[in-house]
């Protein structure tokens, strides 16, 4: 399905790219900590209303 020289692109690629991710969010933590704080808990409100309407739904149907 893909040549050799793809699949040593693709694998060279993720590795340098998830590299440079997980450099850029090192150097942002203290950013992260200060503006993002308590973002948690609009991460869990959204996940409750999903599961909210899931469960709507299923008791519906």
């Amino acid at each position: 399905m893909f040549t050799t020289g793809q699949l040593v692109f693709g694998i060279l690629f993720f590795i340098a790219f998830a590299t440079v991710i997980v450099f850029q969010y090192r150097k942002d933590l203290k950013l992260h900590k200060k503006y993002y704080k308590g973002t948690i808990w609009i991460l869990l409100a959204f996940i409750g209303f999903i599961g909210m309407i899931a469960a709507v739904k299923f008791l519906l149907m």
